[in-house]
């Protein structure tokens, strides 16, 4: 089998490449890898034009996705999904461009699905018979409806207490559930020590190069969407991080292409008041973020108190000269409310957090009135109805 992409180190540690014919999950320094494409070769054979006719999923850009010679993705018609224009909102502050990209709108109802869309179907080609993720909700739903598509068992490990709605969600497409005391953290220690034991194919958040790549169809679409330019800024719910690293992936992929010019969006990593690691070594300008005691908050995919991926996240937001900000968990129910009755977008509590940090960098004369904002809406409002009634 013939691959047009190789892995290599995403710290450049001085181990590898590696080969994507073979299963692959970390670097042997314990950082994660990524998938990186002959450019040289693609560009001359991969018009930007030729998108005009492509197929309005995330598979449009096949080209610059793991797929090895002879391979068919794994498909629900995840990706391609809509930049609405906020005016009610931007008028509520003052801005001219507010976009917000409802990654609701995806199969499993959340953005999940673009990276299990790629993870499984790397599996698949790979020849897994069972896989495994620790999750807060959304990426377990999405891996047992991916895993289901090309029928390979699905094991996922999420806390106890978890919504009921994540794990009916999981049952439903055929996935077996395990509940573990704890947070997030202590569910992947389980689901690896039982992986090991069993062999099972593990594709936890950055863990496995793939997922990352299919979250990175999210920053394509967005300068597709904008006829080919990117916003001053993008504004992204930060959990375990696989979105914001894909996103700044995609801007050096599109660079590579020549497709895209300028300059490149900043970067906004939004986190909880009770979990933000990420937000916490931004300001202390480490390279590293250390555990979060306590995580606790009313966003399940935000309650992420340590991420394999942290130095690629810290990385991305200083390169693009962006920030990270934290919200309250009351903060972010308000602006999962405002984007409901203001717009009409039904956002998980993760979306609301982005328009909470808007509000708080625009009030702090960071974002300027005049600069086009995009923010990301990861998950829908539906799974999180009782956070809104206690809000």
């Amino acid at each position: 089998m013939a691959t047009r992409f190789h892995l290599e180190c995403s710290v450049s540690c001085g181990a590898g490449p590696f080969d994507a014919d073979r299963r692959q999950h970390l670097c042997r320094c314990g950082r994660p890898l990524l998938a990186r494409y002959d450019w040289d070769r693609i560009a001359p054979t991969w018009p930007r034009e030729s998108l005009r006719d492509a197929v309005p999923s995330m598979w449009r850009y096949a080209p610059a996705l793991p797929l090895a010679d002879g391979d068919r993705p794994v498909t629900l018609g995840e990706g391609w999904t809509p930049l609405f224009p906020a005016p009610a909102l931007g008028a509520d502050l003052g801005l001219d461009r507010l976009l917000v990209k409802d990654e609701a709108l995806n199969p499993t109802n959340s953005f999940k699905a673009r990276g299990m869309s790629a993870a499984v179907t790397r599996a698949h080609a790979l020849g897994a018979a069972t896989l495994s993720v620790p999750s807060a909700g959304n990426a377990a739903c999405a891996l047992a409806a991916y895993a289901a598509n090309a029928g390979i068992e699905a094991r996922v490990f999420m806390p106890r207490d978890v919504k009921t709605p994540f794990i009916r969600e999981c049952r439903v497409h055929g996935a077996e559930v395990t509940l573990v005391d704890g947070l997030i953290t202590d569910a992947g220690r389980i689901a690896a020590d039982e992986g090991r034991r069993h062999g099972w194919y593990d594709v936890s958040t950055l863990k496995e190069p793939y997922r990352a790549e299919g979250k990175k169809t999210m920053g394509y679409e967005i300068a597709e969407q904008l006829g080919w330019r990117w916003p001053d800024w993008i504004v992204y719910p930060t959990g375990g991080g696989t979105g914001i690293v894909g996103i700044w992936k995609a801007c050096e992929e599109l660079e590579r292409l020549g497709w895209v010019k300028g300059p490149r969006p900043r970067l906004v990593t939004v986190q909880a008041e009770g979990c933000a690691p990420m937000v916490r070594a931004f300001h202390a300008g480490a390279d590293t973020a250390d555990p979060w005691e306590g995580a606790a908050t009313v966003a399940d995919g935000l309650r992420v108190p340590a991420a394999v991926g942290d130095i690629l996240v810290l990385r991305a937001l200083r390169e693009s000269g962006g920030t990270a900000v934290a919200v309250s968990d009351r903060d972010m129910v308000e602006g999962m409310l405002d984007l409901g009755r203001r717009e009409g977008i039904g956002a998980a509590p993760e979306g609301g957090a982005t328009l909470a940090a808007l509000r708080q960098l625009i009030r702090d004369g960071v974002v300027a009135r005049d600069q086009e904002v995009v923010l990301l809406n990861t998950g829908g409002a539906l799974k999180y109805l009782d956070v809104v009634e206690e809000g």
